[in-house]
């Protein structure tokens, strides 16, 4: 037997129990990974919390989209991958568990020098970032206000527009500043007067938006004249038909896009802290911190 995260019911995080489940093994054309740690993600709770929100998703269900481990299984007609090897990947809502078992096209190698933690958090959020800052192009000249800069997604989105030569804006509370600034982003608190403090942060305008909080940023680019275009959110939906504007999030993973994120943060090219993490069986207890919000990075459960 192995243990596995499960929800029967939708709900918070007390909806979530660690069970035993019959331990998988790989079959023809894929590869089973000894788990050893998988990252948390928004993503997950609302689907956890919210029937509605992907209303596909049968019960009961596992949790988790990203993890990282070691390959102690590989199935027949698989190449690339050998017992022993050190990889990343992802999996549907079943990453936070002993094993995963899955085709070799969801791997990436771990490269040596990052750690485990780490390297279970870039799979959903890398993937979600890097989709998200390329649908508003960002370049040279432009000015990239990004919402909830400090979580998982939009610290990446930051140095990503960063990277491509922008100049980048991001909302956070006051705790996180300086860690932003670190980075070469320009932090702003959020809330009531936002408006005025982005003008005074950008007083030349904004060009592009990347929304990671929900409709008060989407309103806050039109209202600063950001053509809808290039107004992006992963959280507002509802704003595409509204307003116009884009709603580019995760989609379209590959291996070597993996590889090459994983390969940027362990060379420090990209930075993505990791806030806590949690043993396997206190699952609920990590949820819980993760859905308080205002956190620096990614949550992590540890199998060890």
């Amino acid at each position: 037997m192995s243990r596995a995260v499960q929800f029967s019911r939708h709900g918070g995080p007390e909806v979530l129990d660690v069970v035993e489940v019959d331990e998988p093994h790989a079959g023809t054309g894929t590869v089973r990974v000894r788990v050893r740690a998988a990252g948390l993600n928004a993503f997950d709770f609302k689907v956890r919390q919210d029937a509605s929100y992907l209303p596909s998703k049968k019960l009961p269900s596992g949790q988790g989209q990203e993890f990282a481990g070691v390959v102690n299984e590989v199935g027949d007609g698989v190449e690339g991958f050998a017992v022993g090897d050190e990889v990343l990947g992802w999996v549907s809502f079943a990453a936070q568990a002993d094993y995963v078992v899955v085709p070799p096209s969801q791997l990436a190698p771990k490269p040596a020098g990052l750690d485990w933690a780490t390297a279970a958090g870039i799979g959903l959020v890398g993937n979600t970032a890097r989709r998200a800052t390329d649908a508003v192009s960002p370049g040279p000249g432009d000015t990239v206000l990004v919402s909830a800069a400090a979580g998982g997604v939009g610290l990446l989105e930051c140095q990503l527009a960063i990277r491509a030569g922008a100049t980048v804006i991001g909302t956070a509370s006051e705790a996180n500043h300086e860690f932003l600034r670190s980075l070469g982003v320009i932090p702003v608190t959020y809330g009531p007067g936002l408006a005025d403090r982005v003008r005074a942060a950008a007083p030349e305008g904004i060009t592009a938006v990347l929304d990671n909080a929900g409709e008060e940023t989407v309103l806050l680019g039109l209202e600063l004249g950001v053509d809808p275009k290039r107004i992006n959110t992963i959280v507002y939906h509802a704003g595409v038909d509204e307003y116009g504007i884009q709603a580019v999030g995760g989609g379209k993973k590959n291996s070597a896009e993996l590889a090459e994120l994983a390969r940027l943060v362990a060379d420090g090219d990209l930075v993505l802290p990791v806030a806590a993490t949690y043993p396997l069986g206190e699952v609920r207890e990590a949820y819980t911190r993760l859905e308080s919000r205002h956190l620096l990075g990614k949550i992590v459960l540890l199998t060890d």
